[in-house]
């Protein structure tokens, strides 16, 4: 069944997309066309318009613009654009990005991949790439895009969240992607380190301490004072706001940047990895 399916989807995006499916088949009979006059008019297929209506298709800016202007809407159907666009992003990703919204700090160590926030499109989609079962085209495209997505919180000018990153050697030197992708992904990594509320370190492999082999984690602290902590495994997420849980994360990211390499020293052994990338 298809991933872009709103009845899989949750019930946020199911509402959305079933007012959005209805509204644009009920602009559409009202005008009196089929759905192939109508895919016709608007450049589109049948079976596009039939997917839409359906709800096993999430509709695209462009789709609604043009079913906009051919239905003489007057900016009532463009209109829903900001309606579809957070709910088009898996519902996993919708809620991280929100917390991140609402965070002033956000800490994460990773030893498999880069960290999601520091992703270059092309290393993003060689990730997503890997996955087996394999993503379909669609369901590639709307991971990639859900991630990079999320990046507009780091790629700002405000003071606002504080970044600090942990990555272990090993996330430099794994060519996810071939060595074209890596060269990118490490380039971007030394772009990031420059901006001022962004501090990068890495774990080196010769480093005898590593508090951090039990896996990735991530550390938000809120606005309100709250902490969450979001863990990652295979097949499962999960998020920790208890005080006792969110303490022994706080102290396991301290100890694990405290083996980490400086962040001056982080950048230089980027830099030599990359020339020897």
């Amino acid at each position: 069944m298809s991933d872009w399916d709103a009845e899989l989807e949750d019930e946020e995006a199911g509402a959305v997309i079933r007012t959005v499916a209805r509204q644009l088949k009920l602009w559409r009979e009202a005008a009196g066309l089929t759905q192939p006059e109508f895919g016709a008019l608007i450049g589109y297929g049948e079976e596009l318009v039939s997917s839409v209506e359906r709800r096993r298709r999430i509709p695209r800016p462009e789709y609604l613009d043009a079913a906009d202007e051919a239905l003489g809407a007057n900016g009532r159907i463009s209109a829903m654009k900001a309606d579809l666009e957070e709910v088009r992003y898996p519902k996993k990703v919708r809620d991280v990005k929100r917390l991140e919204a609402e965070a002033v700090v956000i800490s994460s160590y990773n030893n498999s991949i880069v960290d999601g926030l520091l992703q270059t499109g092309e290393y993003a989609r060689a990730v997503f790439s890997a996955r087996r079962p394999a993503f379909t085209a669609d369901e590639l495209e709307r991971h990639v895009a859900a991630r990079l997505a999320r990046q507009e919180i780091i790629n700002t000018t405000t003071a606002e969240p504080l970044f600090s990153f942990v990555l272990c050697e090993s996330t430099l030197r794994r060519l996810i992607g071939g060595k074209m992708v890596m060269r990118g992904q490490l380039e971007r990594l030394l772009e990031v380190a420059q901006l001022p509320n962004v501090d990068l370190q890495v774990l080196p492999l010769r480093s005898e301490d590593n508090s951090g082999l039990d896996g990735p984690f991530r550390l938000l602290k809120l606005k309100d004072g709250a902490t969450v902590a979001l863990s990652e495994a295979a097949f499962i997420s999960r998020a920790f706001s208890s005080p006792r849980e969110t303490n022994l994360g706080d102290m396991r990211y301290g100890i694990i940047r405290a083996q980490a390499l400086t962040p001056r020293d982080s950048l230089a052994l980027i830099e030599q990895v990359l020339g020897e990338t």
